[in-house]
């Protein structure tokens, strides 16, 4: 299928609700980078946390490939700056920072396979198992971003020890696909009613300011979201793709 029709399909999946897609359990996110977990699933983990649902987040990677050219931000500096901004995005959502962990895969080369992404799966299967979670959402495997597509590989990795859990695939950067890209069948999935967690979401995205606003200026190839891609991604609905065994 066209990546422009498959986007399409997306804006026709069926409106499913909090219950329908948790069942009576928990909820993990997979995030590839700092800050895709509020860009791609912030709506469902703030409704999830509301519910009191237990959530749990694992960030892959150390986020450290965003300003690779800043002095006033090296690597350990970036990558402790990026998990301060992750936690207090999650707080927006009303996560706690027990329910976070972040396994610093290195930036632009999270692996998809051997005994680093093998142990990444543990660590995922553990947080589902931690919080009985009904789904474990993660960024879609056609996403144009090598992180986004390992993170997809990872958790393929987890599934056998996943049993009677969901997998949901939440699309990020699949937009900027070019309209003709092959991305395999149409989607099967829902659609979330995010629209009481907007401003949340908004606030969340917001605290990531290292990537979403001049805060690191001394790296003028440094990674900085646009502000339309900001609006795309805080609409009033949340697409999840049902990724079958």
């Amino acid at each position: 299928m066209r990546a422009d029709a498959f986007f399409a399909a997306l804006d026709r999946l069926p409106v499913a609700s909090l219950d329908a897609i948790l069942g009576t359990g928990g909820l993990v996110v997979v995030a590839p980078h700092p800050d895709d977990e509020s860009l791609g699933c912030g709506g469902l983990i703030a409704l999830a946390s509301a519910a009191n649902r237990p959530v749990r987040l694992v960030v892959l990677s150390d986020g450290c490939g965003s300003h690779t050219h800043s002095l006033l931000y090296p690597p350990e500096r970036l990558r402790a700056l990026r998990e301060v901004e992750t936690l207090t995005a999650v707080a927006e959502l009303g996560l706690a920072s027990d329910t976070v962990r972040f396994l610093r895969l290195p930036d632009a080369r999270v692996p998809s396979k051997g005994p680093q992404a093998e142990a990444a799966a543990e660590s995922i299967v553990e947080a589902a198992h931690t919080c009985a979670a009904g789904a474990v959402c993660v960024t879609w495997g056609h996403d144009p971003h090598c992180d986004h597509q390992a993170a997809a590989a990872i958790v393929a990795l987890a599934r056998p020890r996943l049993v009677g859990t969901r997998i949901f695939a939440y699309p990020v950067w699949g937009h900027t696909l070019p309209a003709e890209a092959d991305v395999g069948a149409a989607p099967s999935g829902v659609r979330l009613d995010v629209t009481g967690a907007i401003a949340a979401k908004r606030q969340a995205v917001a605290r990531h300011a290292s990537q979403t606003t001049a805060l690191i200026a001394d790296d003028l190839e440094g990674f900085r979201l646009e502000p339309a891609m900001i609006d795309r991604l805080c609409g009033c609905y949340e697409p999840f793709i049902e990724m079958s065994a």
